[in-house]
């Protein structure tokens, strides 16, 4: 240890007396702690509800979407599939279609929206089976099976095993004039999931691709590619090399995050007003090492004078100062560090704060720590500790030494 941060530490923490700069000094680092440790268990309870929020999300939404938006789009739709298997970052996707339908079961009636995707799909895109809560998660196009959310389910008073019947939209005006039947068809709920999004759960069905093509008259030609990637992380990238692949007039390319956009604006604008409200908090506390270490210079003006005829530079006397302001942010930032985290563990592991699962779908606060919280949150209370402290520091630098002892 050098000699500057002995002093420091020495005019930090006096063995002989507690003095009131001494108070204030105690004070900053409390109010250091607390702005630290509020820091900290905020942010982590916004990730948590972030992650928890995108992983419903994520539950049935694609990583990446496209689809076609026009005439000539449709017609060369197939010739993605070229594109997509030269991309590594692709895992799977699955063609689709989708609309609205009519659903009719025994008196009662329900507009809904139609997936047709492929079979093989189910888990490998959209994980289905992993929401299945009752029957299985099969859309044999023989049997015409369909899945179904469950809130839907409880509208259409269906249980796995019954039949609706789909009457389909697409030709009810010829229908009307010609005095024929829309198209329609009879399918067998072969399961029903649970995927904890309201969209999807109160509105969606999904069936095989072949029987919404037959639905909605597409004969062999569908709306687009629902893709999954390896990782998440990708999607914009996968989604620029998409866009310079195709026409963007006969297709549009969205990722998971544009399908939500509005909602993933509003949450990172919650993070980042309760990330600056909290960090007034340390403002205020740095504001008070200020404070201290302007009346420890005006205190210790014969001890800087004694110093500097003992032959220490305005360098050293700076650094003294300097250490001592520091000393107060580190002490702060590790007892708010520490304490932030043993009350998200806490949390994480005993649910000291329980929800009610029936009204927030979940039974505890959730919480997810991330080192880069952490890192960025002891670096700007370390930053501002430091630039509280310059300011004093240059001034007890600047000390006249003749005129700090002459009367000594």
């Amino acid at each position: 240890m050098n000699f500057e941060s002995f002093i420091a530490k020495r005019y930090l923490v006096s063995k002989h007396k507690i003095n009131f700069i001494t108070i204030i000094s105690f004070i900053s680092i409390a109010g250091i702690t607390v702005g630290v440790a509020a820091l900290i268990v905020v942010l982590s309870v916004f990730n948590g509800f972030g992650s928890l929020v995108t992983s419903y999300l994520m539950n049935l939404d694609p990583h990446i979407r496209i689809t076609a938006i026009s005439i000539e789009g449709e017609k060369d739709i197939l010739k993605l599939e070229d594109i997509l298997n030269n991309q590594k970052e692709i895992e799977s996707y699955s063609p689709f279609i989708e609309g609205k339908v009519l659903a009719y079961n025994k008196g009662v009636t329900q507009v809904l929206n139609l997936k047709g995707i492929e079979e093989q799909s189910v888990n490998s895109v959209y994980l289905l089976n992993d929401n299945i809560v009752d029957g299985e998660g099969q859309l044999t196009q023989g049997l015409s099976n369909i899945i179904v959310g469950l809130q839907l389910a409880d509208k259409l008073q269906v249980f796995t095993g019954d039949t609706l019947l789909l009457i389909s939209p697409s030709n009810i005006e010829q229908a009307l004039t010609q005095l024929s039947l829309p198209l329609s068809r009879k399918v067998k709920v072969a399961g029903i999931f649970s995927s904890k999004n309201n969209e999807y759960d109160g509105a969606y069905v999904f069936s095989s691709l072949k029987d919404a093509q037959y639905l909605f008259g597409y004969k062999n030609n569908f709306h687009g590619y629902d893709i999954k990637l390896n990782s998440i992380d990708n999607s914009e990238k996968i989604k620029k090399v998409l866009q310079a692949h195709l026409d963007k007039n006969n297709f549009s390319i969205n990722t998971w995050y544009d399908f939500h956009q509005e909602l993933y604006a509003i949450m990172q604008v919650e993070r980042w007003t309760a990330y600056i409200i909290l960090s007034l908090i340390i403002a205020v506390a740095t504001f008070n090492i200020l404070g201290s270490l302007s009346m420890s210079v005006i205190e210790k003006k014969r001890d800087i004078g004694i110093l500097r005829s003992m032959g220490v530079t305005e360098n050293s006397i700076l650094k003294i100062f300097m250490f001592e302001g520091l000393l107060i942010g580190i002490m702060g930032t590790l007892l708010g560090v520490i304490i932030g985290y043993l009350v998200c563990y806490i949390q994480i592991k005993y649910n000291i704060y329980p929800l009610d699962p029936s009204q927030y779908k979940i039974d505890s606060l959730p919480i997810e720590l991330r080192f880069s919280d952490f890192f960025f949150i002891s670096g700007v209370a370390m930053l501002l500790s430091f630039l509280a402290s310059l300011y004093p520091a240059k001034r007890a630098a600047k000390v006249n030494p003749i005129n700090a002892i002459k009367w000594e």
